[in-house]
């Protein structure tokens, strides 16, 4: 009995024959159609290296037939108050219109009368072949102070009236040689350096330390005029050039006159422009005025800049006629 049971029960285990599943023969049959079909590797990629080709003709093709775009010329004034900026050219304003147009939106914003008012000059440093102006820094007395924040001022002399009179006239430090090494170990630390000719050999220790701040006739740091010197750093107005090309300062506040932040970005203006010999072209290129809450306002540079004068050249030039007639008189006679 126990082996008819034990066949049965195989009998039930085991797979039936033929049984597979369903579409695997279809499957099967079709493997070696589909491998057979397949291209070689080498055909199919040389077959593609063509198409980008050609693709690439087309797609330069296509450009060279699209029609370029000419952009539209920009529109000099809009019609009224609401309109699209990049369809006209950005308005310029004199220095004076500018200044009222800051007074009246600080009016309308409700922002603080005494805000400063700031301005970015941006400069041609070109030369003739290839030459540049080198990146510069000064400081300018401006002719109405705005501000109630001075300058500390150290001052090298070793003659004791010379340093007493830089003590009366607002010296943060004074003093020689001695002073040489609390400055190299940075136990003093000032604004600005002034000296006197007679002591100026003694700093070269300084030189590398100090840098662009030792004193110099330059910079106007190096001179007998102890008052000027400290008058001229201790209020005066210091700007650098930034990027290579842009000076971004302050000059004034809103709350001053129209006439006085007038004055005040001319003398600026005026101090730029004797970094670059006018024979190669004004230095300032395009000039910006703002305050503190306020949109930039494009100003107008007819005015603004000096005016290179040119009776120089016309008497160069009478002189050059003067010697030309005299040449021409023997060879008439």
């Amino acid at each position: 009995m126990a082996a008819p049971a034990g066949r049965c029960l195989w009998r039930v285990l085991a797979p039936r024959r033929g049984w597979v599943l369903p579409g695997l023969d279809q499957r099967l049959a079709a493997a070696p159609d589909v491998v057979s079909a397949a291209p070689p590797a080498r055909l199919y990629a040389a077959a593609a290296k063509t198409t980008k080709r050609g693709s690439q003709k087309t797609k330069q093709e296509e450009t060279k037939k699209k029609p370029v775009t000419k952009r539209r010329p920009l529109m000099s004034k809009p019609v009224d108050d609401v309109y699209l900026t990049w369809y006209y050219e950005r308005p310029s304003y004199d220095v004076e219109v500018a200044v009222g147009m800051l007074k009246k939106f600080q009016e309308l914003d409700f922002t603080n009368p005494k805000q400063y008012v700031y301005i970015n000059v941006f400069l041609d440093m070109a030369l003739q072949k290839k030459k540049k102006v080198d990146p510069f820094g000064s400081i300018v007395l401006l002719p109405y102070r705005f501000t109630d924040e001075t300058n500390k001022v150290l001052v090298f002399t070793e003659n004791e009236q010379e340093a007493e009179i830089a003590r009366e006239n607002g010296a943060a430090v004074v003093g020689g040689v001695e002073l040489i090494k609390w400055i190299l170990e940075d136990e003093i630390q000032v604004d600005f350096y002034v000296a006197v000719p007679a002591i100026i050999p003694k700093l070269i220790p300084l030189r590398n330390k100090l840098r662009q701040k030792y004193p110099s006739t330059r910079r106007n740091s190096l001179g007998h005029d102890i008052p000027k010197m400290l008058q001229l750093f201790r209020e005066g107005l210091e700007y650098t050039v930034e990027d290579e090309r842009v000076i971004k300062t302050r000059i004034a506040r809103l709350d001053m006159p129209t006439e006085q932040i007038v004055a005040n970005l001319k003398a600026v203006i005026h101090d730029i422009c004797t970094f670059k010999p006018s024979a190669y072209g004004p230095l300032v290129q395009k000039l910006v005025i703002r305050s503190s809450s306020s949109e930039r306002l494009l100003l107008n540079l007819d005015g603004l800049l000096p005016q290179v004068e040119k009776v120089e050249e016309e008497e160069e030039k009478n002189a050059e006629d003067d010697e030309e007639k005299h040449v021409q008189e023997p060879v008439s006679t």
